[in-house]
């Protein structure tokens, strides 16, 4: 049986992205999607992105972390601190970080769990601890100097293994490119198959294919930009993987399927036998984890590390959430949407630096689209009945 109706909620966000794209391709003259401006549209917000996967399973659960941007201040410092005046290699360096962002989590994950402190509270506590611990790492000044093979992280591209394609354009990525809309298209189809083979309903074959045609020459086309500046920047790899492994949590697993339960109806979950203890302190050990990894990238994107660095941080993160459709309540909410909401930020921050907006402005405009998602998501859910 197929269903009669699209699920406009699925698409309405990539069409606001498609929108406010092609505005800012307009405003700017051409600008906006100017190969080199793509690329730091990508390197530019992959902090946001880090963060929002690790943020929207915690709001999904039912709780908000605010720690996130002084965390990255301090273990931004600390990874430098470990490379520069400590001489680890910056591999294990990078390692050590990624631990202690876990143990940062666990201690909070500990509160909130098992003594039942609000994470509002808790991550509010982390915030100020974590910003007075960058200043401490740091003695609230600079260090520079890190190593080419930490910088690349997050400010170097893949090597060019395949020369040159399509008017002179890197050809990995082109054939990155191609690899993805394989596995858009045959994840697709694996889905529908799945949901025929249960008779359950299915969105029309033309809007199907549509929507994948579509989407596919977004994604070939964004490649082709992509390798007119210097090919693959490497932080599209890890944005690429993290999206990818972090849906299948949160789609596929026991694990992500608890998270869910708690946010829609925690008591009900209770019931059910999911131990939402752990299932909590989890949730902010990967945040944890991935706060340290925001860290890593944001200090070899600016190759260098600062005490002041992560300001806002956890507001682009939890905007970027509430934008890509997360629910306030908790319960729902999708890893592509989180992507989604974070590009859409950042081409808003991108489209208005390029415009000569004044950045108070620019602030006031971004505080304009989170309430109004919120809005959106509100009066949806009233409609809906839920």
């Amino acid at each position: 049986m197929k269903g009669s109706s699209v699920n406009l909620r699925d698409y309405g966000l990539l069409a606001a992205l498609v929108v406010v794209v092609l505005l800012f391709q307009w405003g700017t003259d051409g600008r906006l999607l100017a190969p080199a401006n793509v690329n730091n549209l990508i390197m530019q917000n992959a902090y946001v992105v880090i963060l929002a996967i690790g943020m929207i399973m915690v709001i999904i659960a039912g709780h908000i972390d605010l720690s996130v941007g002084s965390g990255v201040a301090m273990l931004g410092g600390f990874v430098a601190v470990a490379i520069m005046q400590w001489h680890w290699p910056w591999l294990l360096a990078v390692f050590a970080t990624l631990l202690l962002g876990a143990v940062l989590g666990s201690w909070q994950g500990y509160w909130v769990a098992f003594v039942g402190i609000p994470g509002f509270i808790v991550t509010l506590s982390g915030m100020l601890t974590f910003r007075g611990g960058a200043l401490i790492v740091l003695k609230g000044g600079t260090i520079g100097g890190l190593p080419e093979g930490f910088i690349s992280i997050g400010a170097r591209w893949l090597p060019n293994w395949f020369g040159h394609w399509l008017d002179n354009r890197d050809g990995v990525t082109i054939v990155f490119g191609l690899l993805a809309v394989l596995a858009l298209v045959g994840s697709q189809l694996q889905a529908r198959s799945k949901l025929k083979a249960r008779g359950l309903p299915r969105e029309p074959m033309s809007i199907f294919a549509t929507k994948n045609i579509i989407t596919s020459a977004a994604i070939m086309y964004l490649a082709y930009i992509i390798a007119g500046y210097k090919g693959t920047p490497y932080i599209l790899l890890i944005l690429a993987v993290l999206t990818v492994a972090y849906t299948f949590v949160l789609s596929r697993t026991v694990f992500g399927r608890h998270i869910y339960a708690m946010g829609g109806n925690r008591f009900a979950a209770i019931m059910s036998g999911v131990k939402t203890r752990w299932v909590d302190f989890f949730i902010f050990v990967n945040i944890g984890v991935l706060m340290a990894l925001a860290a890593v990238v944001s200090t070899a994107r600016a190759a260098s590390a600062v005490a002041s660095a992560g300001d806002f941080f956890e507001l682009d993160a939890i905007a970027a959430c509430f934008i890509g459709g997360t629910s306030v309540s908790g319960g729902v909410g999708k890893i592509s949407g989180a992507v989604t909401g974070a590009f859409l930020i950042g081409v808003i921050n991108q489209g208005l630096s390029i415009m000569a907006v004044d950045p108070a402005w620019q602030k006031v405009i971004k505080g304009l689209v989170l309430i109004a998602a919120v809005a959106f998501d509100l009066i949806n859910r009233r409609k809906s009945g839920n």
